[in-house]
């Protein structure tokens, strides 16, 4: 019995599958579901806040809502990691709680203070305590198929990014529903699929004391490299998620409609996170996510030739699919960097916490530059150069790595 238990907790012993695994990976995908799915809808509230509660703000300013909340989300990670090393699931419980409450408020806002309150900073407070240890509990579990497992669980934002898009612009725009009823009926729906998590999310390893910071990282050229690649892409590929419906409503596309195109993005990223993690496992995790980069930057260069309702459903299943690789292919890159898998939530934590400075760049001032030339040439050609340059460090990291620049790595 004692060796059953000692092989249990081998860092080093990762079951690679089975049952407790596969239900983390799925509860995972739940957390991933009711949070980054949910803020991936957020080009749906710029569009109603702009013609509604906040109409008389600028584009840019609405879109510090969105984006301090993802920076949020992101870069307190880096705390939400190292405490899900040293407490386990009992972290994440606490912040579900948390969530739900801040979705509610969010229903009763009517003014720009509040909403930045309530959805940008509460709700990007939970998340952060919610994604990063839910990643890193799928570390503790999978190591050769990390890459899968990782893509399994980040797809279910591409997912919720599906559902919360078209249920919300049907209920605010089609419905008497009203805005507060809209969003409260959101958090109903998140309600089990928390519910679900908090029963199945469980570390695999004992908790243990761990800094916040693990300052050897930064002198491992492959994670310093993967850091500043991800930073990179994560400015320019949110414009899309942000203003691809503004743009459709200026050329012409229905308001309903043009909401959509974020559940399409997100079906799109969904083939997009799990396929080429798939892929990674056998033909290199950096190969892959430097594809992916390389790949959104073309599309993203692309986004102001798009001119009908067709081509903008063309244009959003592209860019879903490319830039779904990114999240996902970025987590596999730095769980490459990972030693111990103790750690595992320290070092995703890091990696994700200062990409998220990116998060709070891109797009206001990609709102600015709409705001200043009344168009989104200018946006779309720095995100896409920006995310072009991203690819090429992603590509260029594989020379630190022992199999080289050609290697499947």
């Amino acid at each position: 019995m004692a060796t059953t238990e000692t092989t249990h907790c081998d860092p080093e012993k990762a079951p690679d599958g089975g049952l407790q695994a596969w239900l983390v990976a799925a509860g995972s995908a739940c957390i991933f579901f009711s949070c980054l799915g949910f803020s991936n809808s957020f080009g749906v509230f710029e569009v109603y806040y702009k013609e509604n509660q906040l109409r008389d703000e600028p584009s840019g300013k609405i879109s510090w809502i969105g984006s301090l909340s993802t920076f949020i989300q992101f870069g307190a990670g880096a705390i939400g990691g190292p405490l899900f090393d040293r407490y386990g699931e009992w972290v994440i419980r606490p912040a579900m709680v948390v969530y739900i409450f801040a979705l509610m408020m969010t229903s009763l806002c009517s003014k720009y203070w509040q909403f930045m309150l309530a959805q940008g900073v509460l709700m990007g407070i939970a998340m952060a305590f919610l994604q990063m240890p839910a990643l890193g509990a799928v570390l503790q579990y999978f190591d050769k198929r990390k890459a899968a497992a990782l893509g399994l669980a980040v797809s279910g934002s591409s997912i919720g990014g599906v559902i919360f898009p078209i249920a919300l612009s049907k209920m605010l725009n089609s419905s008497s529903l009203g805005f507060g009823w809209s969003v409260r009926i959101m958090g109903f729906v998140i309600m089990p699929l928390m519910a679900f998590s908090w029963v199945v999310m469980k570390a695999r390893l004992p908790p243990r004391t761990t800094n916040f910071f693990v300052g050897s990282a930064f002198k491992d050229a492959t994670f310093v490299m993967v850091l500043v690649a991800f930073f990179l892409m994560f400015i320019g590929m949110f414009t899309p998620l942000y203003y691809l419906p503004t743009y459709a409503v200026m050329e012409g596309v229905d308001a309903t409609l043009a909401s959509y195109l974020l559940a399409i993005i997100n079906a799109a990223s969904t083939f997009g996170r799990i396929i080429p993690g798939v892929i990674a496992d056998k033909y290199g995790r950096l190969n892959v996510f430097a594809i992916g980069g390389l790949a959104t930057a073309v599309v993203m260069l692309c986004m102001t030739t798009v001119g009908s309702t067709a081509g903008f459903v063309v244009y959003s299943i592209a860019f879903g699919f490319c830039s779904g690789t990114i999240v996902s292919g970025a987590s596999a890159a730095f769980a490459m960097c990972i030693k111990d898998a103790r750690d595992s939530g320290t070092f995703m934590g890091m990696g994700m916490g200062l990409s998220s400075f990116a998060a709070l760049i891109g797009p206001p001032v990609n709102g600015a530059l709409f705001d200043k030339y009344g168009g989104f040439l200018q946006a779309s050609i720095l995100s896409g150069v920006v995310c072009l340059v991203g690819g090429c460090v992603a590509l260029a990291t594989k020379a630190t790595t022992s199999r080289g620049i050609l290697g499947r790595t």
